[in-house]
This record gives C-alpha cells, sequence and structure tokens, in this order.
C-alpha cells in the first residue's frame, strides 16, 4: 500500500521504500568513504545513527579521522552545517543563542529579539566536546533530546531534521571534562574510529583524501529525502522474538555485577531504532538477529557503568568488553 506524500514544513516528503532507501543510503556511505578510507563499518553505523534519528559520539584519540567523517557526513547532506569548537571557556549562550536589544532606525527600541547561535542547524559538529564546562555540555540536552531550546522562557524549535555529530578525546588526555551520563545517554551511538590497517594508511599517505577529496565533497541527498528513510525506518518491523532478545541484553547489563549502571528503557529504544535503521539501510523492511547483535556495543556501552569495585577501571574498553559478554551469553532466536 503506497501511502501519501507528507509535508515538513516546505519540504515535501516522498515515502521510500527499503529498496530506494538502500540505494540512498549506499550513495551516502560512498561519498563519506571518499574522505574517510579503510573505515567502512564505521561509515556505515555513522549514516545509520543518521537514519535512526539520533545523533552521534566519536570517542577516539587524535589524528585518527573523528573531524574527517563528521564534517564530510555533513557535506554529504544539502543541508545547513555549523561546526562548533568546544573550548573550556566556551558558553551555553555562545551555542544556543541570546536575546539581544533590537535596533530601529539606528537606535535601540527597547524591545528584544532572539539571535540564534550556531546550533541552529540541519547538521551540528561539536567538535572536541569533553573540553567545555560541564555546564556548557549541559545546554545541549534539551536540544538532542526534544529538537528545541528554551531561552528566556521561550521554546525556539530546531530545524528539522537535526542531527549532532559530537568528537571527544578519550578522557585521560588533558584538559577534558567527562560527559555525565545523562548526557551520554543522548547520543544514540558511541563509535571509535582507530588506525587504519597497513594498505589503507598508505593509500592515505599516497593521496591525503581529508585533503584532497573533502573540499570536493558534494551533496548526494537533501534533508526531505532524509525525513523520508527516518520515516521508513520507524516503519521496519521487529518480531517480536527479537524484541524479548533485546531486552534480555538489556536485562542482562542491569544484572551484571561488573556494572553499576545498567542500560535504561531509552537505551533500549535506542537500539530498538538503530537495529530498525540497520535492515533499512540494507534495503530490507524487517530485522534480523544481527542487526541487534551487530550495534549492541556501539549502543549499549556507553550507557552503563562499571563498577570500580571489581578491579576494572571506568572506562569505555572495560563497558564495551562487559557488553561483548553479554552478547555471547545471551541466546540468539533461531
Amino acid at each position: 500500500m503506497t501511502r501519501p506524500p507528507a509535508n515538513a514544513g516546505d519540504r515535501e516528503i516522498v515515502p521510500l521504500g527499503p529498496g530506494d532507501a538502500g540505494d540512498v543510503a549506499a550513495r551516502l556511505r560512498s561519498n563519506v568513504e571518499r574522505a574517510l578510507r579503510g573505515k567502512p563499518e564505521v561509515v556505515r553505523q555513522a549514516v545509520e545513527a543518521l537514519v535512526a534519528g539520533g545523533h552521534l559520539l566519536l570517542e577516539d584519540v587524535p589524528g585518527v579521522g573523528k573531524t574527517t567523517l563528521a564534517h564530510a557526513l555533513a557535506l554529504s547532506v544539502d543541508a545547513s552545517f555549523r561546526r562548533i569548537q568546544f573550548t573550556s571557556d566556551l558558553l551555553p549562550g555562545d551555542i544556543l543563542g541570546a536575546s539581544v536589544p533590537e535596533i530601529r532606525e539606528g537606535r535601540p527600541s527597547g524591545a528584544f529579539v532572539f539571535q540564534p547561535g550556531p546550533l541552529f542547524a540541519h547538521v551540528v559538529l561539536a567538535d572536541e566536546i569533553n573540553r567545555a564546562s560541564p555546564k556548557t555540555q549541559s545546554a545541549l540536552l534539551e536540544a538532542m533530546s526534544e529538537g528545541a531550546v528554551t531561552i528566556d522562557g521561550v521554546r525556539h524549535p530546531l530545524p528539522s531534521p537535526f542531527f549532532v555529530v559530537a568528537t571527544q578525546n578519550p578522557l585521560e588526555h588533558h584538559g577534558t571534562n567527562p560527559l555525565p551520563e545523562s548526557q551520554l545517554d543522548r547520543f544514540l551511538m558511541r563509535l571509535h574510529i582507530g588506525y587504519p590497517d597497513p594498505d589503507a594508511e598508505a593509500a592515505v599517505l599516497r593521496d591525503d583524501p581529508a585533503a584532497s577529496e573533502l573540499p570536493k565533497l558534494a551533496p548526494v541527498v537533501d534533508v526531505a529525502t532524509v525525513e523520508a528513510m527516518r520515516l521508513a525506518a520507524g516503519e521496519v518491523k521487529l518480531d517480536d522474538s527479537l524484541a524479548h532478545y533485546l531486552l534480555g541484553l538489556v536485562h542482562e547489563t542491569r544484572e551484571s555485577e561488573q556494572l553499576q549502571v545498567g542500560v535504561s528503557t531509552r537505551g533500549a529504544v535506542a537500539l530498538r531504532r538503530a537495529a530498525q535503521a540497520r535492515a533499512l539501510v540494507d534495503g530490507r523492511d524487517y530485522c534480523i538477529p544481527e542487526d541487534v547483535r551487530d550495534l549492541a556495543i556501539g549502543v549499549l556501552a556507553h550507557r552503563v557503568v562499571v563498577d570500580p569495585r571489581g578491579g576494572a577501571p571506568r572506562g569505555s574498553e572495560e563497558a564495551e568488553w562487559i557488553v561483548r559478554d553479554i552478547l555471547e551469553r545471551v541466546p540468539v532466536p533461531l
């Protein structure tokens, strides 16, 4: 059954079937991979985060392509884009905007008007987000949860779709502030890029794609198509057996003696959305167990808190190891 076109603001959203959505996702991935070589799975999951309607956190050491990935993904969508460099002296108003005196005929009118900050864009790159103070980090909470910000008691909607790609260095690096659990929970996925394999790194040395290809990237999809893909992903079927499997993984994190805090209900919903997005990116209108299993670490590991009494430090690697162990223990539905 064909659904009628929907409208979002002044953009017509034409419904997409799984096959068409898969083709669009393939174009996105191919475009991004021109700038980031040798990391097809990372690029794939970044596209899936966009399709799922969530936000993406890239955590890794400097110099492995976090900003390149975020920038390439933003340039691949015909949408407004802003990059915010987070620093220790950045204030919430620098991101959100502020009410400023209105000027009429060269003089203040006595009224105030809202001046939007750089957060008012479809795609926002929050570069080195953990270098900002906790107060500034928390300014993103409402925006990432509700797609709006409240200034002086007035609610201001953000552009739709709204997609935050944040990068951060590992917490042991100087001058960083750890993101609180409530902030981490707003990110659909946390990904690590890692070092490229020798062949890919040799190709980077020859071509330097971040310098040669990134400036030449052109959009391959518009915002209306992104919204159509998000609507289509929400209609991908998740069988009851897969829902029980997903919840089994979540419940195991809550029962684990190695964890102080397990995955919340928001985390369970996030894994479902991510699995639906993966199915759609693969051109399917139904989920399979691999959709849940392959994305569980990226979606769940940053939502748990490791219990230091078990002897392990509270780092991302330990959390991922624990989630990986749970994946090995929970039976996969046939």
